[in-house]
């Protein structure tokens, strides 16, 4: 009979825009006794992490609340519950993930309407303006930061005139929620979906969201209770007149909401150790702060930017809309950009990112964020970077990469003596 060793993972730097490394707190956490989804105990932890999500969204929105699932889940969870076949919904698309909000909506029945940035930059809000006023959708879907091309979406004049034109307004904050300002009431924003496995350096495995109540309106219209729940005698619709059911079960937020309510409607077996870790990697996020957090992120992509210029490489895309946690360089020609890759980790054990799409082979990509944003690992990163590539032919100034990035520390220092 076939033996299997021991799980041993062997020790990353991982620097890659998600999954990151997670605070060793949080696999404490992980490692807590199960409890049942409905004892008192259990059902606290849930309140306490509604809680702390809304002061990670910043909303005074009651439904904050994480579906069970990676990032995607979240997604999807919004998206399916709120399109209705023949819904008009308007994508603009910067980079790969508005490129999948198309298609979920599409896999919805939505009439989907797109509008297209080159990657490498961002619309200026009046592009998404003006197509809105000329389509009329019912629903706007956009990614605020987009990992594949190292881009974010300036959102707050969007959201405003989405309100003014009775629009719903859905955003993918997957890769920037805890990382960089995510101002959900402020931007007016109807929905906000976010990830564990980024800046908030959690396991993948959950999606956090949240949503006010002008999608709470649309959820009630079509909602149903699960036929397994009712009453011998009781009649439930399946959705209000003029309106169709939710076509998923697992990603009803109608249902989800009844769950994660005072009534505790059971949907499914909640993942007690998820929860665990969500709860933990809030608590330390908010711990140390939204302001404080949203500029440690800062410093370290700033870091890594000043090191990779003073590499003599060359960065990707607009430097106006540059995403403060994902770094994308330009691969030099005649550079294996696989062999350096290849080389970080197994001599260095250090993990970065090549792209896809328009990108595959033209760009490396450097994630700081959550856990792995910090001094050391940046540091670690653009030495192992400089070497690797002088290994490679590379010509470059030996030691100004790791050098520039110490002055960028070296300045935050200065003003704060």
């Amino acid at each position: 009979m076939k033996r299997y060793k021991d799980l041993a993972p062997p020790p990353r730097t991982i620097m890659t825009p998600g999954p990151v490394e997670v605070d060793p707190r949080v696999l404490r956490a992980m490692s807590y006794p199960i409890l049942g989804q409905f004892d008192p105990a259990f059902t606290d932890l849930m309140n306490e992490t509604m809680e702390m999500l809304r002061e990670l969204f910043v909303t005074g929105n009651q439904w904050c609340y994480p579906v069970d699932g990676t990032s995607r889940s979240g997604l999807e969870a919004v998206l399916v519950s709120l399109i209705e076949p023949g819904d008009r919904v308007l994508v603009p698309i910067y980079g790969r993930f508005g490129h999948l909000l198309t298609e979920i909506a599409e896999r919805c029945g939505a009439e989907v309407i797109t509008i297209e940035a080159e990657w490498g930059t961002v619309f200026d809000p009046e592009q998404v303006m003006d197509a809105i006023r000329q389509y009329r959708p019912g629903l706007v879907a956009m990614v605020h930061g987009e990992t594949s091309t190292g881009c974010m979406q300036p959102l707050r004049e969007i959201g405003h005139y989405c309100r003014e034109m009775d629009v719903l307004f859905v955003v993918d904050a997957v890769a920037t929620i805890g990382g960089v300002p995510v101002y959900t009431d402020e931007w007016q924003v109807d929905a906000v979906m976010g990830g564990t496995q980024k800046c908030l350096s959690v396991p993948a495995g959950m999606a956090p969201l949240t949503y006010n109540d002008r999608v709470e309106r649309k959820l009630l219209a079509r909602k149903s209770i699960e036929r397994g729940l009712r009453s011998a005698s009781e009649f439930q619709p399946a959705a209000m007149p003029g309106h169709s059911r939710i076509a998923s079960n697992y990603l009803d937020l109608a249902q989800l909401q009844d769950y994660w309510s005072p009534a505790r409607l059971n949907h499914h077996t909640e993942a007690t150790s998820m929860l665990y870790a969500l709860r933990e990697g809030l608590r330390i996020l908010l711990e140390e702060g939204l302001e404080a957090r949203f500029a440690r992120h800062a410093e370290n992509g700033a870091a890594i930017v000043a090191g990779v210029r003073g590499m003599g490489l060359q960065l990707f895309g607009n430097d106006q809309a540059r995403l403060p946690v994902v770094t994308c360089i330009e691969i030099p020609p005649g550079i294996d950009g696989e062999s350096v890759r290849s080389m970080l980790l197994e001599d260095f054990g250090i993990e970065i990112a090549s792209s896809f799409g328009p990108l595959k082979g033209r760009i490396w990509r450097i994630g700081s964020m959550g856990y792995s944003s910090s001094r050391k690992n940046v540091l670690h990163v653009l030495g192992a970077l400089e070497a690797t590539l002088l290994r490679h032919g590379f010509k470059l100034p030996a030691g100004e990469g790791v050098q520039a990035a110490l002055d960028v520390y070296a300045r935050k220092e200065e003003v704060t003596c």
